[in-house]
C-alpha cells in the first residue's frame, strides 16, 4: 500500500511538472523517404478542402466525430490519478475527451488519426497530444511517422521523426516519444487507411457543385442568361472584343451570364438580345438529393442524425432507433478502436488501474425517465447489471449532473 501511495505521489508531481513537455514541433528527421499519401502525396489536404465545400459532407463527419467522443467518461472514482488524467490529459491542458474528439473527426474525416505518446524514462508522467493528419506521413521504414508543416515543400531539416507505438525513441528534451497511428483497413492500401465515404467522392463533389450553381444564380438575380448582339462600328478584332468585355463587366453581373457580341454596323440596327432558357430547375434539384441521399449512404450513417429530415416532421422515436442502430454499428466499434492503445498506455505507463474508464453514449433526445436507477436502464437495453452494486443504484439524473461537472 506504501509503494502505490509513493507511486501516485510519483506521477502526480511529474504529472504537474508535464507542462514543460508539449507537442513537439518539427525540426529533425531521420529519413527523406516516405510512403506518398495519395498519388501526388496531397490527399489528405484534398479531402479536407472537399469537407469544407460540401454542407451534409461536413455535417455528417462533425456528428460522428461527436457521438464517438460522448459525452465524457464514467471511471472508478477511487483512483485519483485516472480521474485527473482524464480532465487534463497533457501540458495544453486539453481533456482526454477533447483529444478523443480530434481523433475521431480525422478518422471520420482521412480515415486516419495520429496519437503522439509522451513521457519519461522513469514512467513518472503520460502526456497525450493529437497530430493534425494532414501533417503525418509513413516513413519508408514502415516503423516511424514523419511530421512535417507543408507537404508541398518538404525540407528534412524542418521535420521530425516519432516511432510506432509502443516503441519510444528518446528526444532532444529529454523525453520519451511515439506516435499511435489509427486507419481504417482498405484493400491494396498498406499504409494509410481509406475513410469509408471513399465511395461517395464524387457525390460530395456533386452536392458541392450544385451549391455553387445555385449561388451563382443568386448573384445573378435569376436573371436568365443570354446572347447580346449589337450593331456597332468598330475598327478592328480587336476594338469589338475590347467593347464586349467592358459591356460584360458593365451589364452582365456575374461573368458569363450573358454574352455581347459586337458586329459591323448595318443600315437597320439588328440589336437584340436573345435568351437562353433552361427547365433544368426540377434535375438540378433532385440531382442534389440524390447526392445528399448517396453521401450518407457512403458514409455508413442516418439521415435523421444528421438533420436532414427536420423539415418534414421530427420523429424523435425514429432518431432514437437510428441511434440505437449507429451506436451497435458504428459508435461502439470505433470507440473501442480508438481507445484500446489510450488504455493500454495509461496501464503501462502510469501503472493504474483503467479498465472502469468508459465513454458516456447519450442519445440526442431523452429516452429514458430521470428517474430510472442505473440498473434499470442497463437492464433496458440488455445490457449486463447488478442491483446490489452501488453505483448502479444510482439515478440518471445524479449521473447526469455529476457527469457534466466532469466531462472536461
Amino acid at each position: 500500500m506504501e509503494n502505490v501511495k509513493t507511486k501516485s505521489k510519483i506521477c502526480t508531481t511529474a504529472q504537474n511538472s508535464a507542462d514543460m513537455f508539449y507537442a513537439l514541433s518539427p525540426k529533425t528527421v531521420e529519413s527523406k523517404e516516405f510512403w506518398r499519401w495519395g498519388t501526388d502525396n496531397n490527399m489528405p489536404e484534398a479531402l479536407a478542402v472537399l469537407s469544407r465545400r460540401s454542407t451534409a459532407h461536413r455535417r455528417i463527419i462533425n456528428d460522428k466525430a461527436d457521438y464517438i467522443s460522448g459525452k465524457g467518461f464514467n471511471y472508478d472514482i477511487s483512483e485519483i490519478l485516472l480521474g485527473s488524467f482524464v480532465k487534463r490529459a497533457n501540458g495544453d491542458g486539453e481533456s482526454l475527451r477533447q483529444i478523443l474528439n480530434k481523433l475521431a473527426f480525422d478518422k471520420s474525416l482521412f480515415g486516419n488519426a495520429f496519437l503522439e505518446v509522451v513521457t519519461d524514462e522513469n514512467h513518472s508522467f503520460l502526456s497525450l497530444y493529437h497530430q493534425d493528419a494532414t501533417r503525418c506521413r509513413v516513413a519508408k521504414d514502415s516503423q516511424h511517422i514523419l511530421l512535417h508543416h507543408d507537404w508541398r515543400h518538404f525540407n528534412a531539416k524542418e521535420a521530425i521523426s516519432l516511432p510506432l507505438y509502443p516503441n519510444f525513441e528518446k528526444q532532444t528534451d529529454g523525453s520519451l516519444r511515439a506516435i499511435i497511428h489509427y486507419k481504417d483497413y482498405e484493400p491494396m492500401f498498406d499504409h494509410y487507411g481509406v475513410p469509408q465515404y471513399i465511395a461517395g467522392l464524387n457525390v460530395s463533389a456533386i452536392a458541392y457543385k450544385t451549391d455553387r450553381w445555385n449561388i451563382a444564380r443568386l448573384d445573378n438575380s435569376f436573371q436568365l442568361s443570354g446572347v447580346m448582339m449589337i450593331d456597332n462600328a468598330v475598327d478592328s478584332e480587336e476594338q469589338a472584343s475590347e467593347l464586349a468585355r467592358m459591356a460584360e463587366q458593365r451589364f452582365a453581373g456575374k461573368p458569363g451570364q450573358v454574352m455581347f457580341i459586337i458586329r459591323d454596323e448595318s443600315s437597320d440596327d439588328n440589336s437584340r438580345f436573345i435568351p437562353i432558357e433552361s427547365q433544368n430547375d426540377g434535375d438540378w434539384k433532385e440531382l442534389h438529393d440524390q447526392a445528399t441521399s448517396d453521401i450518407v449512404v457512403a458514409h455508413s450513417w442516418f439521415r435523421s442524425l444528421s438533420g436532414l429530415d427536420y423539415s418534414s416532421g421530427f420523429s424523435s422515436e425514429r432518431i432514437l432507433h437510428e441511434y440505437e442502430v449507429a451506436l451497435n454499428t458504428v459508435i461502439l466499434g470505433e470507440q473501442s478502436e480508438i481507445m484500446e492503445p489510450i488504455l493500454h498506455a495509461i496501464s503501462k505507463i502510469l501503472q493504474i488501474d483503467s479498465s472502469s474508464l468508459e465513454i458516456i453514449n447519450r442519445p440526442p433526445t431523452r429516452s429514458k425517465p430521470i428517474y430510472m436507477r442505473v440498473w434499470e436502464a442497463r437492464k433496458a437495453d440488455g445490457l449486463e447489471y447488478d442491483e446490489s452494486d452501488e453505483r448502479q443504484q444510482l439515478f440518471l439524473s445524479e449521473i447526469s449532473k455529476s457527469n457534466l461537472k466532469s466531462i472536461d
